[in-house]
């Protein structure tokens, strides 16, 4: 059941990924009021919460105020947390194996963390023809190693796939990859770790089914020299998305299971249920509460 509740909330915008931002202002039951920094920041304790993606306030000056920090501190825990260490704060790490990384951290012994995913634009991605009447596929290719796409691209030669690359590093038009997800009878994604993740949950938005190879470690993001912490392409997700796998030698077999079953999966009720706008403001409003 959601809450109806309007509610006020003081937005400092230094820092915000735009899908957060675009997200937060289609929120229909909340007021935001836009601030640049955190120098601006007069009488909070007028707002029902104050949210700052990116930089730290202290807290303990504003004991009447709520906060909710975060995602974009930093990739890892750091000594900005050490200024929001009171019971009226929170910090959003999006989802639960970030949360889970973040908490072995001293930096975090003393902080109430949440995981609070951002909507999904339901309204802009979605499907406008039934997965019998589409006949296009493509490969997301975003961060991993140049020898994982050379195996994937020489097994789908194999078998005679056509399909449509949209490599992240590369750049594509947002309103290609929406057009051509009209078409696409199934998505393979080729991706390294997610907290949340916005083109793949658009996909599923769109009501395309996924065959992903995921990841078990950060460490597995091509360029990158991150230790083996745990980790997910889909840290949202379940069985009616699509397909998963981790290895090379489980393609062919998880690939063939994603065909048998292509017309039973339903991505879009999950992202319905679980990451649309209005869910995920409801969890956001919720969290204020709770603080």
């Amino acid at each position: 059941m959601f809450i109806n509740q309007i509610m006020k909330i003081l937005y400092i915008t230094t820092w915000m990924h735009h899908k957060n931002h675009h997200a937060l202002m289609n929120y229909k039951n909340i007021e935001f009021k836009m601030i640049n920094s955190i120098h601006e920041l007069i009488n909070p304790e007028e707002y029902d919460c104050v949210i700052s993606p990116s930089e730290p306030i202290d807290t303990s000056k504003y004991p009447n105020a709520k906060f909710i920090f975060g995602p974009h501190f930093s990739v890892f825990p750091d000594e900005n947390l050490l200024k929001i260490q009171t019971k009226n704060a929170v910090y959003n790490n999006l989802c639960d194996w970030v949360r889970n990384d973040w908490q072995k951290s001293p930096y975090c012994s003393n902080i109430k963390s949440i995981t609070m995913p951002f909507g999904v634009d339901t309204e802009r991605f979605k499907p406008t023809k039934p997965i019998n009447e589409r006949d296009k596929i493509f490969v997301y290719f975003k961060n991993r190693h140049p020898n994982e796409l050379y195996l994937l691209e020489k097994y789908l030669k194999t078998k005679n796939i056509e399909y449509k690359m949209f490599h992240y590093e590369h750049r594509y038009h947002e309103a290609d990859y929406m057009n051509y997800l009209q078409e696409s009878k199934y998505g393979i994604w080729l991706g390294r770790h997610e907290s949340q993740g916005f083109a793949l949950q658009e996909a599923l938005s769109a009501n395309v089914p996924l065959l992903v190879w995921n990841v078990k470690s950060m460490n597995q993001e091509y360029g990158c020299n991150y230790e083996d912490i745990p980790a997910t392409v889909v840290p949202y997700w379940d069985n009616t998305c699509g397909e998963t796998f981790y290895n090379y030698e489980e393609l062919e077999t998880t690939h063939n299971i994603l065909l048998q079953n292509i017309g039973k999966y339903n991505p879009r009720k999950f992202i319905e249920e679980n990451l649309c706008m209005e869910v995920c403001e409801q969890k956001l409003i919720k969290t204020i509460q709770d603080i």
